[in-house]
């Protein structure tokens, strides 16, 4: 009976590893060009703000993964270590999330050719409190697995915005904000559907995790085209 039901567990969390797996790949294929791959395109120079901040984000990818493996053996002791690796992680991409949002509104820098500059950035400032706030959630949390692991994947889902944008694939580029933040919506609810459908039952954390994940997306377009934003996005980039 016990085996039975570790395997059933198993079975189950194999959504957190092919789910970390796809946003991998979204976060691979985003940045290939600019960073990844970025010496086989052009010759440009990143800066060292933009190198730390596309190791630190590649490291919190690799340590979800590294995770949701230690789960999948069993390793709890493991994973309860690497989880303090994964709170400082996590500081560290918020902090240099903030950085880079404000180096590229400075340089002008905008994946959404008709969206302003200093408007666009409500959407990785967006990104940055979403996924802060499950982190945050997440380790108060922490000794209660079936909320902690849920929102850690709506994290980690949550900041796929911005790689999603930088896929060079033709609908994507043209697109615009819609597509971007549908296909990261997508997933999204693809991982609450699968989550569903396998414990019959929506969990709360997932739905609610859904809900303001899905209701961020109006509120960062409504509140990025007012004249405070501008105001205050013209403040932080010093024009």
């Amino acid at each position: 009976m016990g085996s039975t039901s570790i395997i059933d567990t198993n079975r189950r969390s194999m959504m957190y590893l092919w789910l970390g797996l796809i946003a991998t790949l979204v976060v691979f294929t985003g940045f290939a060009k600019s960073f990844y791959l970025q010496g086989l395109f052009f010759n440009s120079t990143l800066s060292n703000l933009l190198v730390i901040h596309g190791i630190s984000m590649t490291i919190w990818f690799a340590l979800f993964i590294t995770q949701v493996g230690l789960n999948l053996k069993g390793r709890n002791d493991l994973h309860r270590r690497l989880g303090v690796s994964g709170a400082v992680f996590a500081i560290l991409v918020v902090v240099l999330g903030i950085a880079v949002t404000i180096e590229s509104g400075r340089k002008g820098i905008s994946p959404a050719s008709d969206v302003p500059v200093l408007a666009f950035m409500a959407v990785p400032f967006f990104d940055i409190a979403v996924f802060a706030g499950f982190i945050a959630t997440a380790l108060v949390y922490r000794r209660r697995p079936d909320i902690h692991k849920r929102l850690m994947l709506l994290a980690t889902l949550s900041i796929l915005t911005a790689p999603i944008a930088r896929i060079p694939v033709s609908f994507i580029e043209q697109g615009g904000l819609p597509v971007f933040f549908g296909i990261m919506i997508a997933l999204v609810v693809l991982a609450a559907v699968i989550d569903t459908i396998k414990h019959r039952k929506l969990h709360k954390a997932m739905a609610w995790g859904v809900a303001i994940i899905i209701l961020s997306v109006p509120i960062r377009i409504m509140v990025a085209m007012t004249e405070p934003w501008m105001r205050s996005m013209a403040w932080l980039v010093g024009n």
